[in-house]
């Protein structure tokens, strides 16, 4: 009996440190500061919906595999989107990909960050888009059955999302990048 008990406080300390850790998550969820050479953002995290994309994104944010990369592709009216080339415009290597998040409740609305991928719903790694308008489209199911995975918002500065959106992209990467990010960090 005495060791049944004991197995059962375990079990319950455990389920109880997991409740604070998730509370803690969300009053004060995660935040990075993203600096370009337009200026800096400030984007939080929902690791309570969209768990897998949120610590996929921060490992990569720790890891410095940001810094230095572009926006490389700027779609006026819709997003922006980096993460994946530096300013040589070679791509950068990454993880395996992740398993896609898109149900998770979080709309594609202005200011919101999204994980990009392929036709293949499971084929995000690092590379990310900010949407500069309400995309309702890339919901959950959206034109494909599967939608793309929010997993963040810009609280601060998107007036440099709004400036990042005027410049022009390269479709055949001939000219240099306009829009470098200098360094992405998790603010603590």
């Amino acid at each position: 009996m005495l060791l049944i008990r004991r197995y059962l406080m375990r079990w319950l300390f455990i389920g109880y440190m997991s409740s604070i850790s998730c509370l803690a998550f969300a009053d004060n969820p995660p935040r990075v500061s993203m600096k370009t050479n337009m200026g800096e953002m400030v984007i939080e995290l929902n690791p309570e919906k969209a768990p897998i994309s949120v610590k996929n994104f921060l490992e990569y944010v720790r890891e410095g595999f940001y810094n230095g990369t572009i926006f490389h592709r700027i779609i006026f009216g819709f997003m922006i989107q980096g993460g994946g080339f530096d300013e040589k415009f070679q791509e950068k290597p990454t993880r395996d990909p992740i398993k896609i998040e898109s149900k998770n409740g979080l709309r594609n609305k202005k200011y919101t960050i999204a994980m990009a991928r392929t036709s293949d719903p499971d084929s995000a790694t690092a590379q990310f888009f900010i949407n500069s308008k309400d995309n309702g489209f890339l919901d959950f199911p959206g034109r494909d059955g599967w939608g793309y995975a929010v997993f963040g918002k810009v609280i601060s500065g998107t007036e440099v999302v709004d400036k990042i959106e005027q410049i022009k992209t390269s479709e055949d990467r001939s000219q240099p990048p306009k829009v470098v990010i200098e360094s992405v960090t998790v603010i603590e």
